[in-house]
């Protein structure tokens, strides 16, 4: 009796807690390891099953490069590679691990360089860091003191230029290093100005867009070793300054190959990108601390340069930028300064081979800023891309010891060494580059605007991207010119001279051709993968507004076939 009224009397919440209580313990561990696991796989991003399965399949390499380049067939027939599956580390799964992993421990092989300063016309120091054969093999350096054997040495060397707040000493340039040093390369690497424990010996400093400093470091290197081939590795920042000095000199580099390793591409996408979720906002802030750890070590310099108190209290990549990148670099305001510095603006002038690998799922670089159709037209640029990776990482195997992106760029510039498309190539110099599809992505302004808060350009003027735009402007200077050599055979009197423009106008027709054809197949690829759901729709709507004809003609022809087996009542009700 007395326990029936206290029963009675008892609040609810008090029922609800005897309720659970007579729930067993194994539910309520089972529901936590549910919530957990969904946490891992949406919040983290670890995709650990997945990657169980594919280890042995392995994820497809996305090769991107325009189909009527020679020179790109030529290079990927030879690349087995990059032809080849990427497999993921499974204990690695996710971009977020992979990332740490690289960050924190690394695994890289035991490197011991050779320190080199070289000092730039404006009083600057670029510590470069070398590391050869018999480093690795032997555990010494083979030092060259004969001026005459270091200009006839053909060594092959290959410059390095690292990420933000990055040197020599980080685990990917480790790793890259030591694999081609091993396999007979000349490495280097060229540490950004106040890193590499060097101080600042001028008031220049780096940043993102800054190609001074690499351009003269080529130059040198060419001239101390001019029988030697050249090539460059840039990783994330690194990438996009070797992407914007490829651009910016095309020909005129002495560059024989070139590699983007997780390149940004559009600075200020990725800026957007890395303030969008929280996970992101992790990564936003250690670059952070890693800028403000840069800036402490050169408090002298930059406390007279720059808003010191704003790069103290700055919280954020682009709250660093906007008190000390912008005012060095004398940009009027960050954003500028992102679009200015963007690699993306420059990839139409790349005129040496270019291999970019980038994952789809790098938490710092988006897969939103890879510029798909400028790399499809360039006959010189090889975009692979791998569904895993994360930034810089792209770990493999069981034991996680090698790094993927390392074996397929030592595979890529070995076959590039050997190619004989090469040497033709570099005889001819005057030889123009396929121009792309020019790009508005560095105008702006930038909106977000789509269901899943991608950003987007809206230009303020009328796009001229349109096929039939792109060749009447092609047509147009072609036009002009074979008017002024016209004019100057007409003036000189020489009847070769006035053969020569029909020649050309056909050449150059031929061009515009290729060109039309590849910048519509990227249209229509475009399409393709943005219409599907469209089509689905439009193939309903379809369905919807014929069956009323649809329904009379299938009834009439079931009358016909069929009236034998259907009642007459049927088909007097029906026809009613």
């Amino acid at each position: 009796m007395d326990s029936g009224m206290l029963a009675a009397n008892a609040s609810p919440y008090d029922r609800l807690v005897q309720a659970l209580a007579l729930i067993p313990i194994s539910y309520y561990l089972f529901a936590a390891l549910f919530i957990f696991l969904a946490f891992l796989y949406t919040f983290l991003e670890i995709h650990f099953l997945h990657d169980l399965l594919t280890l042995f399949r392995g994820y497809p390499v996305t090769l991107t490069y325009n189909s009527s380049s020679h020179l790109c067939q030529s290079l990927l027939s030879n690349c087995n590679i990059l032809r080849g599956r990427y497999s993921v580390t499974p204990w690695l799964s996710g971009p977020h691990l992979q990332t740490v992993f690289l960050s924190v421990f690394g695994r890289a092989p035991p490197v011991t360089y050779r320190r080199h300063l070289f000092l730039t016309s404006d009083g600057g120091t670029i510590a470069l860091d070398w590391l050869t054969y018999s480093d690795v093999t032997e555990g010494r350096s083979r030092v060259i003191d004969d001026s005459a054997a270091i200009k006839r040495d053909k060594t092959p060397i290959m410059i390095v230029i690292p990420g933000l707040t990055s040197d020599s000493s980080s685990a990917y340039a480790k790793h890259l290093a030591f694999n081609m040093a091993r396999n007979g390369w000349n490495v280097v690497v060229s540490n950004h100005r106040g890193l590499g424990g060097v101080s600042l010996t001028s008031d220049c400093f780096y940043n993102a867009g800054y190609t001074e400093d690499l351009r003269k470091l080529i130059d040198h290197i060419h001239c101390e070793y001019p029988e030697a081939p050249l090539f460059a590795v840039g990783a994330s920042i690194g990438a996009n300054i070797l992407v914007k000095y490829l651009g910016e000199d095309g020909t005129n580099t002495p560059l024989v190959g070139a590699a983007a390793i997780c390149s940004p591409w559009d600075l200020l996408i990725c800026d957007r990108f890395i303030n969008r979720k929280p996970v992101q906002k992790m990564y936003d802030r250690a670059l952070t601390v890693g800028l403000k750890g840069y800036a402490q070590l050169h408090q002298s310099i930059l406390s007279r340069l720059a808003d010191w108190e704003g790069i103290t209290k700055s919280r954020s990549v682009r709250d660093f930028d906007k008190h000390a990148t912008r005012i060095l670099g004398k940009f009027e305001t960050v954003d500028t300064f992102y679009r200015r510095s963007s690699s993306v603006n420059h990839v139409s002038n790349v005129s040496v081979p270019l291999l970019c690998i980038s994952a789809l799922d790098d938490p710092l670089c988006t897969r939103e800023a890879i510029p798909w159709d400028e790399c499809r037209v360039n006959e010189n640029i090889i975009l692979a891309t791998t569904p895993r990776g994360g930034h810089l990482a792209f770990y493999e195997g069981i034991t996680a010891s090698s790094l993927w992106w390392v074996r397929a760029v030592d595979e890529f510039f070995g076959v590039l060494r050997t190619s004989p498309l090469i040497k033709e190539r570099q005889k001819k110099q005057g030889c123009s580059v396929a121009k792309p599809l020019q790009s508005s992505i560095d105008e702006g302004p930038y909106l977000d605007v789509m269901e899943d808060r991608l950003v987007t350009a809206m230009g303020n003027e009328a796009s001229d991207a349109s096929p039939e735009n792109y060749l009447s402007n092609e047509h147009r200077v072609d036009s002009k010119q074979d008017e002024d050599i016209n004019s100057d055979a007409e003036n000189s009197g020489d009847s070769t001279a006035k053969l020569y423009p029909k020649k050309h106008t056909m050449q150059q027709a031929e061009q515009d051709v290729k060109k039309l054809i590849v910048l519509v197949q990227g249209h229509i690829d475009k399409l393709s993968r943005r219409s599907r759901q469209s089509i689905w729709l439009l193939a309903y709507i379809a369905i919807i507004t014929t069956w009323p004809f649809v329904d009379s003609f299938l009834l009439s022809f079931l009358k016909r076939r069929f009236k034998n087996f259907i009642p007459a009542s049927l088909l007097k009700n029906r026809s009613m």
